[in-house]
């Protein structure tokens, strides 16, 4: 969408994609707007009731790492009429929807389509104070960045499709991807965060850049501060990386500079697109402290993994530890 005119500007969209966020806001009232997203994938578990409840969260985590609060949905579904089961789509529908009841979430519709590779997501609508919006675009000098959830996912997932994942492992992935974003949401709330972004399918590094670009700023991360999710790193040194790795190196091209002394399976997993990924918080770093104590009461491996640095470069600067 990058290539389409923005214009005719309308002044009640507060956020747009122009800068790549999460999901876009539109005023309604002077205290109230409605934020709304999309996002579908292929499968990435075996079980297909466990994939529609990854797919609902999600598609809900966009409304909440703007620290929105998500109401409604309508489901996105890809399957062939013919060669499989239609009882494994009524297990993703299934566990789509208990997913979404379980977080207040209301199912309004969907469309399906006759297709031969399957996919399946949602439409979220939900609501929030247009002055109380967190956006990619709201990090500052001095802030300190925190990420509320370990990274791996996608690798984990590629060694599940080729067995190479043990069941500890995937299960570990699946219970992280499960953990919602709700409660990263409400402390985005109670502290009055306005930079903040969830780590998905551009991987931590993409996700990071978007923010920085965004911000106008350069956002330094610590690699051996980041958390891992058990057995990512082993897997990354096998070489289970998924296709989202060279795409996402592409992606942020240049505007990246890091250290020599970082490990390179390290590096593929700061490449590796994330599934209901953590959220990325940019908090000044007086409040950070008691930020990541109410945060670890739900994400006990949010940390601070880096900071926003005084130059305006808009890139990312990854050091070792």
């Amino acid at each position: 969408m990058s290539g389409l005119p923005i214009q005719p500007i309308n002044e009640n969209v507060l956020v747009g994609f122009d800068k790549a966020d999460d999901a876009g806001v539109y005023r309604l009232r002077e205290d109230l707007a409605i934020v709304q997203t999309v996002d579908f994938f292929t499968p990435i578990v075996d079980d297909p009731f466990v994939y529609g409840q990854i797919a609902a969260l999600n598609s809900i985590n966009d409304v909440w790492a703007m620290a929105g609060t998500p109401l409604t949905a309508l489901a996105i579904t890809c399957f062939p009429k013919q060669g499989v089961d239609p009882a494994i789509l009524g297990e993703i529908m299934r566990g789509g929807l208990e997913t979404l009841n379980k977080y207040g979430v209301t199912l309004i519709g969907g469309h399906s389509v006759d297709s031969q590779q399957i996919m399946f997501g949602y439409a979220v609508t939900g609501v929030i104070d247009p002055a109380r919006i967190a956006t990619n675009a709201g990090a500052r000098p001095g802030d300190v960045i925190i990420l509320t959830k370990p990274i791996g996912t996608g690798i984990i997932s590629t060694g599940i499709k080729f067995e190479k994942t043990s069941p500890e492992i995937a299960a570990s992935s699946v219970a992280t991807m499960l953990t919602p974003g709700r409660y990263a949401a409400e402390a985005m709330r109670e502290f009055d965060i306005k930079g903040a972004t969830d780590v998905t399918g551009f991987a931590l590094l993409g996700h990071a850049w978007e923010m920085a670009r965004a911000s106008a700023i350069t956002i330094e991360i610590d690699a051996g501060k980041v958390p891992l999710l058990d057995g990512a790193l082993e897997l990354a040194v096998a070489g289970m990386l998924t296709s989202g790795d060279k795409t996402n190196r592409e992606y942020i091209g240049q505007d990246i500079e890091i250290a020599s002394t970082v490990d390179e399976n390290l590096i593929r997993l700061l490449y590796d697109p994330q599934t209901a990924g953590g959220m990325l918080i940019s908090v000044a770093e007086d409040s950070s402290s008691a930020l990541l104590q109410r945060l670890k009461v739900t994400y006990p491996l949010a940390k601070v993994i880096g900071r926003v640095v005084p130059k305006a470069s808009h890139s990312i600067m990854v050091k070792s530890v």
